[in-house]
């Protein structure tokens, strides 16, 4: 039987509720996301609130709001907030993110999402976990970034992650709301493997798109390159 938790240095996250468990995209974006300078922070789908929990370590000043529209997920979140260090920082709302937007029209700094990704293939046999899964169903990759500009502020950042095509229609499609890619980090999973997943971070300026390549393991499996174990080692309890 799959272990219900997954334990991490600083906090442990139970994921049996959640449609979604803990994985490699959502520990890649926490560890990614630049939270330097930032005061208020969003996890959009916090799921298990693993994003907001690792946020929350790296950044000891930052609030952090997480929302979720699955009442499963939420009551998830909820638990692994409260027993963590930082459930006096992490605020969870359990909402549609197009509901939360008009109820909050605040400004924040850091906008993160570990986004749902299949748009044509095969719906998932759960509710829950489609709707985790799947886009057309609740929020698609262009209302999640056109939504999070409207509550960004100026200078802020939107940083999410998603598997390649999708990410680079998701950076055109952005790019025709005002939203543009600062940055792209092309992951793959060994040295000769296509890319699989795309971090991307977006801004409401301007600018031109800094590329860079991310492996997570060497040629031998399960051993980990040093740029992976740099990016996670502050999380990760073995690597």
């Amino acid at each position: 039987m799959p272990n219900p938790y997954f334990s991490f240095k600083q906090f442990t996250v139970f994921h049996d509720l959640c449609a979604m468990k803990v994985g490699v995209d959502g520990v890649l974006l926490g560890a990614w996301a630049s939270v330097k300078n930032a005061q208020k922070i969003l996890d959009v789908g916090t799921g298990t609130g693993l994003i907001a929990l690792m946020l929350a370590q790296r950044n000891q000043h930052a609030t952090i709001h997480a929302v979720d529209i699955a009442a499963d997920a939420i009551q998830q979140a909820k638990v692994n907030v409260n027993s963590s260090d930082w459930s006096d920082r992490i605020v969870i709302h359990h909402h549609a993110f197009q509901d939360f937007v008009l109820q909050n029209p605040g400004q924040y700094d850091l906008i993160v999402s570990n986004p749902p990704y299949f748009v044509n293939s095969l719906k998932a046999p759960t509710v829950s976990r489609s709707l985790a899964r799947h886009t057309g169903e609740s929020l698609s990759h262009l209302e999640l970034i056109t939504l999070s500009a409207s509550i960004l502020h100026p200078n802020g950042i939107i940083a999410i992650i998603l598997p390649i095509q999708e990410g680079l229609q998701c950076i055109q499609d952005a790019a025709k709301v005002g939203v543009y890619c600062k940055i792209k980090v092309e992951v793959r999973t060994k040295p000769n493997n296509q890319a699989k997943r795309l971090l991307l971070e977006f801004c409401l300026i301007p600018c031109i798109t800094s590329v860079s390549q991310l492996c997570i393991e060497t040629d031998e499996r399960h051993h980990y390159t040093s740029e992976f174990t740099d990016l996670v080692k502050d999380f990760y309890l073995k690597l």
